[in-house]
Order: C-alpha cells, then sequence, then structure tokens
C-alpha cells in the first residue's frame, strides 16, 4: 500500500446529486485508513486561494441524500478549462438528471394532451444527447433532437406537422440544449414563423437546471459511493493519473490520457428505436 498520511478532496465543474454522496464515501474510507482529509472548498479556485477545512466522520453526517455539494463548487479558467474536462458516462447524477426530465415530460403530456398541444422540451446536453434520447423514449416523445445528429428543419417540420395530423393529440418533442437548431426557443420561433402552424397551439419548457439539483436517485448514491470508495483504494494502492468508473458493472480505473477530449458514442438503434414508437 502507498504510504499517504493525507488525502485532499475537491469537487469542481457543474453540481451534480450525487456528488455529497462520494464526498461521504471519500472522508469515511479515508479516515477507516487512518488517513487525515482535507476538503478543499469552490473547486480549484479554493486551491489556488487555501481555502481548506478538515474533515471528520461527522462533517459528512447526513449527506448522503442531499444534492449539491457540501464543498462548493467553480469552473475556474485560470487553472483548467471546460474544453479539457473528462467527459463520461456513467457519470454520477445522470440517472437522477434522466429521472427528473421524464418526471417534467410525463407532466407536460398532461397538460399537452388537455390541450392537444405541441411541446418542445429542452433537457440538459449541450456536447451530448444521451440525457435527451434516453429520457425521450422514456417519456414516449414523438421526435427526439440532439447534438450527434444533422437535422434540417424543413424535415422537423414536415416530422411534426405529419405526426399531429397522423394522431390528432399532443405531440412531445425533446431537445438537447446543444441542438444545431438553437434549442427549443430557437425551434420554437422557427415554427412560429411559418403559416403551416399558425393553427397550432404550441408551447416550449426548458428544464435546465431543475435537473442538476434534487435529491440524488438510489442509483446515483451507490455508484457516488462505490466511486468515493474506489477512489481511495485505488490511491492507496499507488495508483495516480487515473479516472475511476465502472464498466460492465465492475470497478475500472482510466488513464486520463485515455480520457480526455473523448466521448462515449450516441447508442443509433435507439434513434431508431424512437421513429418506430411514435
Amino acid at each position: 500500500m502507498q504510504d499517504l498520511q493525507c488525502l485532499g478532496v475537491y469537487t469542481s465543474g457543474g453540481d451534480a446529486p450525487g456528488m455529497n454522496a462520494c464526498l461521504r464515501a471519500v472522508v469515511r474510507t479515508a479516515l477507516a485508513n487512518d488517513l487525515d482529509v482535507t476538503g478543499i472548498r469552490r473547486g480549484y479556485e479554493g486551491m489556488v486561494e487555501g481555502d481548506f477545512v478538515e474533515m471528520d466522520r461527522r462533517s459528512v453526517s447526513n449527506i448522503v441524500q442531499t444534492g449539491g455539494t457540501m464543498l462548493k463548487s467553480a469552473r475556474s479558467e485560470a487553472f483548467t478549462t471546460e474544453e479539457g474536462r473528462a467527459r463520461a458516462v456513467p457519470t454520477i447524477g445522470y440517472d437522477t438528471a434522466l429521472n427528473t426530465a421524464i418526471e417534467n415530460i410525463d407532466r407536460i403530456r398532461d397538460t399537452a394532451d388537455a390541450h392537444n398541444r405541441l411541446f418542445l422540451v429542452e433537457v440538459m446536453g449541450r456536447d451530448s444527447g444521451f440525457i435527451a434520447l434516453n429520457c425521450g423514449i422514456g417519456g414516449g416523445a414523438e421526435l427526439i433532437l440532439i447534438p450527434e445528429t444533422i437535422t434540417e428543419m424543413k424535415r422537423v417540420k414536415e416530422r411534426i406537422l405529419s405526426l399531429m395530423t397522423a394522431q390528432r393529440r399532443s405531440t412531445i418533442v425533446v431537445v438537447a440544449e446543444g441542438d444545431e437548431l438553437g434549442g427549443a426557443r430557437g425551434i420554437e420561433q422557427a415554427l412560429r414563423d411559418d403559416p403551416d402552424f399558425s393553427d397550432i397551439d404550441l408551447r416550449s419548457t426548458i428544464l435546465g437546471h431543475t435537473q442538476r439539483g434534487g435529491s440524488p436517485t438510489a442509483s446515483d448514491r451507490v455508484l457516488a459511493s462505490r466511486l468515493g470508495v474506489a477512489a481511495v483504494e485505488a490511491l492507496l494502492d499507488g495508483h495516480t493519473d487515473v479516472m475511476v468508473g465502472v464498466v460492465n458493472g465492475e470497478i475500472k480505473l482510466t488513464p486520463l490520457r485515455n480520457v480526455y477530449g473523448r466521448r462515449k458514442s450516441i447508442d443509433y438503434d435507439l434513434l431508431k428505436l424512437t421513429q418506430i414508437l411514435s
């Protein structure tokens, strides 16, 4: 085992449900291995400014069920860039964000059905359509628009008109925020400017940060706890410059050089599934 005496822990970038569960696991695993733990507030900003706090078992009590991060977070352009951060799924908070989106889509469906409306629902996904694709299928959306696909506005209009004519009821379109057509607001404006949509009751909803808050799901709590414990154990075993993740249900260590700048590809079979089910 590595001869460690103290471990530092911080959270950086956007907050996500499950961060506190991971912090709890890191702190308590470290303490169980006789390590001192120092918390670094406000991510890289706190690291630069020396905003440190000593942590013990009580400092992470009753946080496993809470959203956000007790150590706070920040993006520090002086230390790193958003583009340089690793992107990976499964990720802590993904399951919670997905379920939050589906819950909201279910509620929107109720009011859409009551008024035979077309709803554009924008979800998180500036660079990736994972959430949009999966919550769209889970929420029964008739159309899903994601950054990974090239979609012409003409085809979007034709598809929506075809759906509304065929089923004569509400239609839900799920849009990832990074969609090239300008997200829900951009698509809404394009539709309102088209005479063919003048008689259609149209609304758009941007879920935004509602997906990043709230109590984490059981899946995210378990995932965060597993990753937190595994991270400390990896350090004790002498591993550095690696990312802890879950692959096929098992904890795996991936060198950071294999993570930076890479994305997990979308399952395009799910897109075909959407077309069949709608």
